[in-house]
């Protein structure tokens, strides 16, 4: 039996590589992913004027009024969180927005270096994904960040990276999944040191930061990416920077927490807005759906539907 799924798991992976068919990627969702399709979220993300200054804080008009995600579930089975989680995504001519609310009683964080290990902290993460790469973001209570650009192998040549300065084999490490090992595409390449051009961040505590004698609220996180920095993940498949209405984009949006509830609660200490049914936030497949329009962010809130 496990010799037929390698087989059938190979057979996909060609098809996907080679062929590039909607009917074979859907093959591929149906008898490996762990994360069913109508489960993946849907989200429109609408487009501002008005200027964002990112400081964390999220007082401007358009993080009252853009559609905020449910409250985030357990990675693995999609259950309800201790504490609440949501995110938001708008964009202009020039960046994508994207914004966290984490409520956290005590709020902790030890790493303050680019690209420390902050998995290792209390942090939400941000991973957007085109054809044939993806990009990581991560995010701690310092407003420090990790960054990781990756590429699919079987892209690497045919799409152009290899040769890039970027891209230099010396600068990329094979990278296999955490959890889910048996991605129908095989393995990526990561470059572990990738600093994102133009990116701001930002983190506003309401309370104090690794002091436990008092109760914190949370904290808020802001983040600007700017579309021409994107351009590897929009290279092989030609999409538009900015998007045009109706563009759709695969973005994952996750909390990861050093504490877990206690029994007999199942918490992971994974949490996310789409869940993954597998500790692993590699997988595009399961990432949400964002939709982009042109249209102004509504003067009123909605919640988008969870599917």
């Amino acid at each position: 039996m496990r010799h037929l799924f390698a087989l059938c798991a190979g057979f996909v992976a060609v098809l996907i590589s080679s062929l590039g068919c909607a009917w074979a990627a859907e093959v591929a969702q149906s008898s490996a992913f762990p994360c069913p399709e109508n489960e993946i979220a849907r989200y429109t993300a609408y487009q501002v004027v008005e200027p964002i200054r990112i400081d964390g804080k999220l007082d401007e008009a358009v993080w009252s009024r853009a559609p905020q995600s449910p409250r985030f579930v357990d990675i693995l089975t999609g259950d309800r969180t201790i504490h609440s989680t949501h995110a938001m995504v708008v964009w202009d001519e020039t960046n994508l927005y994207v914004a966290y609310r984490i409520e956290e009683p005590f709020v902790h964080a030890k790493f303050t270096k680019h690209n420390d290990p902050i998995y290792y902290d209390n942090d939400v993460e941000f991973f957007i994904a085109g054809r044939d790469a993806y990009y990581e973001f991560e995010i701690n209570a310092f407003n420090t960040s990790y960054e990781v650009f990756f590429v699919w192998n079987d892209a690497y040549d045919r799409g152009g990276f290899n040769g890039l300065p970027e891209f230099e084999r010396a600068k990329l490490a094979p990278f296999n999944g955490v959890g889910f090992k048996n991605h129908p595409r095989g393995g990526r390449l990561g470059n572990f040191n990738w600093a994102l051009p133009g990116l701001q961040t930002a983190v506003q505590v309401d309370g104090t930061v690794n002091k436990d004698d008092d109760r914190d609220r949370g904290w808020t996180v802001e983040i600007a990416l700017p579309w021409k920095s994107l351009q590897w993940l929009a290279k092989t498949d030609n999409r538009p920077l900015p998007p045009k209405e109706g563009d759709e984009w695969r973005m994952d949006f996750s909390r990861f927490n050093t504490y877990k509830e206690a029994p007999p609660a199942k918490d992971s200490g994974g949490w996310v807005w789409t869940r993954h049914g597998i500790w692993d936030s590699h997988i595009p497949e399961c990432f949400a759906r964002v939709s982009f329009s042109t249209k102004p962010v509504p003067a009123v809130r909605s919640v988008p539907i969870r599917r």
